[in-house]
């Protein structure tokens, strides 16, 4: 493989199947690589900080196998009532967080990141504020019993069954999803990446 067409080559440094689902629809070729970037927050670190942190440390650490790539990371956090809520440790926690979101609304945060080697070409944090409705506790014993929550921030997943909770959505529907694609695709052109 030459160096210029390896440089069209575009990775999704990710291992969920709903970025890939998402980039696929798009119409783009690419490949995807589990960065295997462990998701830890820092004291007190905010969505608005963390999402975009963890989107750079992906990029960065599928950009140095790969120097000559464009590799996209990308994070998605749930954060309600002050409180960054990730994916679930177990069905106590996600009890905890639908217990949380319901009948409120709160904000989803996707950041993404655009790597070439050693350097970020674009980089963007995009908000979506969901609004639940209020949720008995066995609709949600049920949600969790069925095994949806458990690789999803904020414990649902809104092209699921999760998706019946939410009475309203300010802002795109595929952020809540894991990624924002218009907002992805304009970056990838704004960076050179012909195939988009």
């Amino acid at each position: 493989m030459t160096s210029s067409s390896q440089s069209q080559k575009l990775i999704l440094a990710s291992g969920s199947p709903r970025r890939r689902q998402l980039l696929t629809a798009a119409g783009l070729s690419f490949e995807a690589i589990e960065s295997a970037i462990p998701e830890r927050r820092k004291g007190g670190e905010s969505a608005l900080d963390y999402a975009p942190r963890m989107a750079r440390d992906k990029a960065f650490a599928i950009a140095a196998r790969f120097p000559e790539a464009i590799v996209l990371g990308a994070d998605t956090v749930v954060e309600c009532v002050g409180q960054v809520l990730e994916k679930p440790v177990d069905e106590n926690d996600a009890r905890r967080m639908l217990t949380m979101l319901a009948g409120r609304t709160h904000t989803v945060v996707t950041a993404f990141a655009i790597a070439r080697g050693v350097q970020i070409l674009a980089a963007e944090a995009v908000e979506s504020r969901v609004t639940f409705r209020t949720l008995s506790a066995a609709e949600i014993d049920e949600y969790i019993a069925g095994g949806e929550p458990f690789d999803k921030a904020g414990a649902y997943g809104i092209q699921g069954v999760g998706g019946s909770f939410i009475s309203a959505v300010d802002g795109p529907r595929d952020n809540v999803m894991g990624l924002p694609v218009d907002n992805v695709l304009a970056a990838l052109r704004r960076v050179g990446f012909e195939r988009c």
